[in-house]
C-alpha cells in the first residue's frame, strides 16, 4: 500500500502533494475528534500518555525530517555551516512565543489562560490552543514538499511523506485532547466534533504556504526547515508535555513519549 502512495505522490505536482498530505493530517485529526460519537469522556492517565505519544514524535521529526536536512543542505563548514538551521531554529521558537503571548488561548485542563485577554468562549480558546500547535506541523511538512519542488536531491516525497504519516500519528490523540473536554462541558457531540477537528484546518494553510515558499526561494530552505523545527520543539516544551504532568501520569506520559520517539525515528530512517 505505502509504495503505491509513494508512487503516486511522486507523479503529483509537490505543491499539491503538499495540500493532499496537510488534508490527511486534518483528517486524522477529525478521526480523533470522531470518538465523541462514542465515548463522554476518555481516561486521563490514557489521555497523559497520548499526548505523551505526540511530544516524542514531533520532537523526533524536528531532528530526523527537519534539523538534520537543514545542516546537510547548508553550505560550508563549521560554523558557517550551522547558522542557518541555528538562526532558523531560534527564530521558529520567537515565532511561536510570540504568537503563545499575544493569541488568547485556554489550555487543555481549561484553568490556565494566555494571550491577551479576550471575550471569547472558553470552547474557542481551546481551539485556538490547538491550532496554535498546528502551525509549525503543516509548514514542515510544507516546507519539505517545497524543497522537492525547487528541485534539491536532499529534499525528497519519501521524506515529506513519513513526516506527514507521523504528524497524521500523532494529530489523532490532539483530535481527541479536544473534541473530550468539550464534551464533558456539555456541548452537543455534533459541536464537540466540529470543533475538535477545526483546530487542524490551518495545517492546509501553512503547508501550501512553505511548499510554495521553498519552491519559489530555494536558499531559504535549510532556514525554512530549522524554523519549523524550532516552532514544534517550543510547542513541545511550553504546551505538551507540561500538560501531561498534571494528573501524576508522569511515568505513562514518559514511556508515550519514548514510543513516539521511537516510531517516528523508525519511520523516518526505513521510509525517509
Amino acid at each position: 500500500m505505502l509504495p503505491q502512495v509513494l508512487r503516486w505522490f511522486e507523479q503529483q505536482d509537490p505543491v499539491f502533494g503538499a495540500l493532499v498530505a496537510t488534508l490527511f493530517t486534518w483528517g486524522v485529526t477529525a478521526t480523533g475528534a470522531s470518538f465523541v460519537f462514542f465515548f463522554r469522556s476518555l481516561n486521563r492517565t490514557l489521555l497523559d500518555g497520548m499526548l505523551g505519544f505526540t511530544g516524542g514524535v514531533m520532537v523526533a521529526a524536528s531532528f530526523w525530517s527537519l534539523l538534520a536536512p537543514a545542516i546537510e543542505l547548508s553550505p560550508g563548514e563549521g560554523f558557517s555551516r550551522v547558522m542557518p538551521s541555528l538562526f532558523g531554529f531560534l527564530a521558529g521558537g520567537a515565532f511561536i512565543f510570540i504568537l503563545d503571548k499575544t493569541l488568547p488561548h485556554i489550555h487543555i485542563n481549561f484553568q490556565d489562560t494566555e494571550g491577551l485577554k479576550s471575550p471569547w468562549q472558553r470552547t474557542t480558546l481551546l481551539v485556538l490552543a490547538i491550532t496554535l500547535h498546528n502551525i509549525p506541523e503543516g509548514l514542515a511538512i510544507g516546507v519539505l514538499f517545497g524543497g522537492v519542488a525547487a528541485g534539491l536531491p536532499e529534499a525528497s516525497v519519501a521524506s515529506a511523506l513519513t513526516l506527514a504519516i507521523g504528524i497524521g500519528l500523532q494529530n489523532f490523540p490532539e483530535g481527541v485532547a479536544v473534541a473530550m473536554p468539550l464534551r464533558r462541558m456539555g456541548l452537543s457531540r455534533f459541536k464537540s466534533f466540529v470543533y475538535g477537528q477545526a483546530s487542524a484546518m490551518v495545517e492546509p494553510v501553512a503547508g501550501l504556504a512553505g511548499a510554495m515558499a521553498v519552491s519559489v526561494f530555494t536558499p531559504i530552505l535549510p532556514y525554512a526547515l530549522a524554523f519549523a523545527a524550532g516552532a514544534m520543539i517550543f510547542v513541545v516544551v511550553e504546551e505538551v508535555i507540561p500538560e501531561t504532568q498534571l494528573d501524576k501520569n508522569t511515568d505513562v506520559a514518559t514511556l508515550g513519549f519514548m514510543g513516539g520517539f521511537a516510531v517516528m525515528m523508525t519511520l523516518d530512517v526505513a521510509l525517509g
